[in-house]
């Protein structure tokens, strides 16, 4: 018996802006780090004794032979970067798809041996992408982990199905629904249909997380808040996560503001990086218009202007007619951009809105003699939804089934990296799927309630 079958399974979920990882069989991912890498001043700036040895040590750097102290990731990355003038930040991943393969690879190598501890040889390993990934992406991702990492098995899981999946309570086992993954660098919607992506289907939008950031940083720029300038994008990104929600009525937004600003505004206060004194700034209308983005994107520009409701329905009005009752009916959130306070009820009315608008319509052209059957609408919200697809990766890799679905080194020596093109999701496991994942919904739910 293969030692590592007993062993729990590895899970990453690398997403544009935050990676999570951890072990399968638990609630939480062990570490959520931002998804950036930088060469050490170290490793830039070598001593230069001889001209033989400068081009041995800039051969070794342009060809990615580096030691493991030579680069980090995450916040210690970004750290760096600020105490340092020449090290570069190198985000692997934009808009969802990896952009940059080696500074992935050394990403994956810290993620493994740095933080999660482990030997990749005595795990499985599920690592997750998102719906619009190419299959020659899989083939590079199956190359670094069977001959870098040299790891006995491997499932690539696609984000939408897992994080349907984390939404489930004990009295709600479907396969099948919308998932709107909203993340840093990228928004999809993409219909599932008993645990099958409809790939015809599926719908993205140009604003993401750090669209909204840039908005909120754009804001306060003209506002001409005194913020420094090097210090400006990270304010904006956690006054986003701290400060923003979704309002139902922005004109009614804007008069709270204007007729109570003691209790709307809010007041940010920080320390300039270079200087170390102290400096402060209000927080007004961003607070609301950021999230606005997903509503009224004609707002922030005019290259997009399809509202968040109405895509969604465009999505589930090609679906095939069969599921689309059933689709209306289990919009799940995934992703740290759902997350803003009010963001599920906003979504939900506008988008039963739209469903009532359109039967209306079809009754009156049909002179009101037959009468539709109402369309229930229901978007789920849940406390996981931030990392929602490293939850259901998580209860997916420590099914019995997941072994059978994963793709072995020695598939791999004998077929190619054609193997990993194709990673089935088979009928036993979704089953087993949805009933440990109601289980482990409850038990995070009790966990919650227990730290309450």
């Amino acid at each position: 018996m293969d030692p590592a079958t007993s062993r729990p399974a590895v899970v990453i979920d690398n997403g544009t802006g935050y990676t999570k990882m951890g072990f399968a069989g638990n609630s939480e991912p062990c570490f959520i780090v931002p998804t950036v890498v930088t060469a050490n001043e170290s490793s830039i700036s070598q001593p230069r004794t001889s001209a033989i040895k400068t081009s041995k040590l800039l051969a070794q750097h342009s060809a990615g032979v580096m030691a493991d102290l030579d680069f980090s990731i995450g916040d210690e990355a970004l750290s760096r970067s600020k105490s340092s003038s020449i090290a570069n930040l190198t985000y692997p991943i934009r808009h969802g798809q990896v952009d940059d393969w080696d500074a992935m690879e050394r990403f994956w190598q810290q993620s493994i041996f740095n933080y999660l501890r482990c030997d990749p040889e005595d795990h499985y390993f599920l690592l997750t992408e998102s719906p619009m990934t190419p299959p020659e992406s899989r083939e590079y991702t199956g190359e670094i982990m069977f001959e870098t990492f040299n790891v006995p098995g491997l499932y690539i899981a696609v984000q939408p199905v897992l994080a349907l999946a984390a939404g489930y309570t004990a009295s709600q086992c479907e396969m099948t629904g919308v998932v709107l993954d909203a993340g840093d660098g990228a928004t999809h919607v993409v219909p599932v249909a008993e645990g099958y992506v409809i790939g015809s289907s599926i719908k993205s939008i140009p604003i993401a997380g750090e669209d909204i950031t840039l908005f909120v940083q754009q804001l306060m720029r003209e506002r001409g808040e005194l913020v420094p300038p090097e210090d400006s994008f990270d304010v904006a990104r956690k006054v986003k996560e701290m400060y923003c929600y979704t309002c139902s009525d922005v004109v009614k937004e804007f008069n709270k503001h204007d007729n109570e600003p003691a209790k709307y505004v809010k007041q940010w206060t920080g320390t300039k990086p270079k200087t170390g004194a102290p400096y402060s700034c209000d927080i007004g209308y961003e607070r609301f218009l950021g999230p606005e983005l997903f509503f009224n994107p004609e707002i922030y520009g005019t290259d997009f202007s399809t509202p968040l409701p109405d895509l969604i329905d465009k999505c589930i009005q090609s679906a095939p007619i069969d599921t689309r009752r059933a689709l209306y009916k289990n919009v799940v959130l995934s992703g740290g951009s759902t997350m803003f306070k009010g963001f599920h009820k906003r979504l939900q009315r506008d988008l039963k809105k739209i469903i009532d608008a359109r039967v209306v319509a079809s009754e009156a052209r049909l002179g009101g003699d037959v009468k539709a059957k109402p369309v229930e609408v229901n978007v789920v919200s849940h406390p996981i939804q931030r990392y929602a697809v490293w939850f259901g990766g998580s209860v997916l890799a420590s099914t019995p089934e997941f072994l059978t679905a994963c793709h072995t080194k020695a598939e791999y020596d004998e077929r190619g990296a054609s193997i990993c093109r194709t990673n089935p999701v088979f009928k036993g496991i979704v089953f087993a799927y949805a009933a440990a994942c109601a289980f482990m919904y409850s038990l995070q739910e009790a966990t919650n309630s227990l730290k309450r």
